[in-house]
């Protein structure tokens, strides 16, 4: 179905524009976490999220038109191993639980988009 290759590609290109503010924002957290010598890891958790979703979003857009189900259930990988790094590491970066629930949402999307569309 069309609804399908069209909402992977719009949820690959939101990956991408995520990646841009989650990258910002773990940054910012790291250097916090750097300046105040606490130990936390959040930044790093969040700019690893980061780059989960990158890929996971690039692979999405590249893999838009495919109807076998690896490509289409590999995102859902990139999306679930970003969010598992997310948990329980919000301490210093309060949007991190955020992000990764987004992210495991966006995974599950994947999944039912490989088991909802026609081959």
């Amino acid at each position: 179905m069309a609804v399908w290759k069209t909402g992977r590609t719009v949820i690959g290109m939101l990956s991408l524009i995520l990646f841009v503010l989650i990258s910002f924002q773990s940054c910012a957290a790291g250097l916090g976490n750097a300046i105040d010598n606490n130990n936390s890891l959040s930044g790093t958790a969040g700019f690893c999220l980061a780059i989960c979703m990158m890929i996971a979003g690039i692979i999405a857009i590249c893999t838009r038109k495919s109807v076998n189900k690896i490509p289409t259930v590999l995102p859902a990988l990139f999306y679930w191993f970003g969010s598992l790094l997310t948990i329980g590491s919000g301490d210093t970066y309060g949007d991190l639980p955020i992000w990764g629930t987004l992210s495991f949402i966006f995974g599950l999307v994947f999944v039912v988009a490989c088991y909802k569309q026609k081959k």
